[in-house]
């Protein structure tokens, strides 16, 4: 908190009185974090027609932001929330389990929309690569508190996406 008011000017005493407290202001966090960094960069992958171009053009756009703020960074809100208060917290684990499920959605549709034509993935075996691809996310974000270099992350998502697509042929 003190480095909220330091940082906004604002007196603790009228930001308790905005949000009701700490574990509010907390709990709106994550809708703030998810309109301005979550859906920005991961929209383009719930489109209808993504593919996993989009899930690359997601994971080099927030592997830029990062490199803009400075690696190693903060990592994601969601995913380090996830770690660290969500064993503990069931309203901060509905939270993420909800983001999960929307990552999850998205990767599916991106999964789909990259099938080849010869390709005889089934549906049960679309949701296993998705269940992969939100494991790696969430893993590579948070490898990114701990790189000063972006291009390793580059890396991981270009090999990782190419192991992808090589299961999908």
């Amino acid at each position: 908190m003190d480095d909220l008011v330091r940082a906004t000017g604002v007196n603790r005493h009228s930001i308790y009185k905005e949000f009701g407290g700490k574990r509010q202001l907390f709990l709106a966090s994550f809708d703030h974090y998810t309109k301005t960094i979550v859906s920005p960069a991961f929209s383009r992958v719930e489109e209808t027609n993504a593919t996993l171009d989009a899930v690359s053009d997601y994971y080099e756009q927030q592997i830029t932001l990062a490199e803009t703020n400075g690696l190693p960074g903060p990592g994601c809100f969601i995913a380090n929330s996830m770690t660290e208060v969500a064993p503990h917290d069931q309203e901060v684990q509905s939270i993420v389990d909800n983001h999960n499920q929307r990552l999850m959605q998205g990767f599916v549709n991106a999964l789909r929309n990259s099938l080849t034509s010869a390709s005889t993935k089934s549906e049960t075996e679309i949701k296993q690569l998705a269940q992969i691809m939100l494991v790696f996310t969430n893993g590579l974000w948070s490898q990114s508190r701990r790189v000063s270099d972006g291009q390793t992350l580059r890396d991981a998502a270009s090999n990782f996406l190419s192991l992808i697509r090589r299961d999908l042929s």
